[in-house]
Parts: structure tokens; C-alpha cells; sequence
């Protein structure tokens, strides 16, 4: 076991732990912050597996850009920020969404054994160059849909913040200024 091995469990495990937090809290504000703690760990796998580019993007854009548009959101449509009885779910569901993630996990552990099966796989591509033309060709329409969706979020936000006030008549002024 090298020391690339030891810190990619630990930050492996730290985000594991950091993203459950993030669905279990009933707090929206702790949970807007245990998510920041996933997504900053999950980067750090990616520096430790040398992917520096992916590891600056998921910074920039999940940390820079979702986290404070999620924050924004929260303190925008004066949403309860501690915890509230309002995002108690039953226990029925909490089981369904168990059953679900461990379904979820245990396909995915599937699909890595057998892909990998002891070998190793090699990548192509890999470089910043690859990267960048993938993203400027292939993926390019998902990538400005996606921007497209985030800033019909941002403004939906502002909009759903508006909140109209009522004129005030003039004897109601000259009230609140005496």
C-alpha cells in the first residue's frame, strides 16, 4: 500500500461520511456545509489520483458556483435554516431510500469488479488537451444546457425572493412618521 493509497482512503472515507451527513442532517444550512465537505474531499481524490484539471473544475464550479447558488437559494426564499419538522420524512421512506442506495451501491461494485477484474485499465486520453476537446466538441450542448438550467435558477430565485408590499396610503405614513 503506497501513501497515494492511504490518503485516497482517507479522503474517500471522509467524503463517504461527509455525504451522508449531508442527506441525514435535518439542518438545510449544515447540510448546504457537509455537502461543501464532500465536494472538497471528492476534489482532493481527484488531486491524489492526478487529475489536477478535474480536481481545479470541481473547486471552481461545485464549490464556487452550486454551493453558493445553493446558500443563495436558502437565504433567498427565507426557507426555515435550522432544523424544522417540516423535512421529517417517515420511516417508510427512510427504508425505501436505504433499499435504494445499497441497490445502487452494490451495482455499482458489480460493474467496477467485473470491468476491472485484478487488470488495470487503461485510459485514453487523460491529458488537459483530451479534456478540453471533449468538452468544446462532443459534450458541448450538455455543457450550455447546463449553464442554461443554472441560470434559469438563479433568476427563478430572484423572482420567487420578490416579495410585492402594498402601497402605503397617506394617513399610514403620517402615522409611522409621527
Amino acid at each position: 500500500m503506497t501513501t497515494y493509497d492511504i490518503f485516497f482512503s482517507i479522503l474517500g472515507v471522509l467524503c463517504a461520511a461527509s455525504g451522508v451527513l449531508a442527506v441525514t442532517t435535518r439542518h438545510l444550512m449544515h447540510s448546504a456545509l457537509w455537502l461543501t465537505v464532500a465536494l472538497v474531499t471528492l476534489a482532493g481524490c481527484y488531486l491524489v489520483l492526478g487529475a489536477e484539471l478535474v480536481a481545479l473544475v470541481q473547486l471552481l464550479v461545485y464549490i464556487g458556483a452550486i454551493i453558493v447558488l445553493v446558500i443563495f437559494a436558502l437565504m433567498l426564499t427565507r426557507a426555515p435554516i435550522g432544523r424544522s419538522h417540516d423535512h421529517d420524512t417517515p420511516l417508510l421512506q427512510r427504508a425505501m431510500a436505504l433499499v435504494v442506495a445499497g441497490s445502487a451501491a452494490v451495482l455499482l461494485g458489480a460493474v467496477l469488479i467485473t470491468g476491472v477484474r485484478g487488470g488495470t485499465v487503461k485510459v485514453n486520453g487523460g491529458s488537459t488537451y483530451g479534456l478540453a476537446k471533449n468538452l468544446f466538441t462532443i459534450w458541448v450542448w450538455p455543457f450550455e444546457l447546463l449553464s442554461l438550467l443554472l441560470l434559469i435558477a438563479v433568476v427563478s430565485a430572484l423572482a420567487m425572493s420578490r416579495r410585492l408590499v402594498p402601497a402605503r396610503s397617506a394617513d399610514d405614513a403620517a402615522e409611522e412618521d409621527s
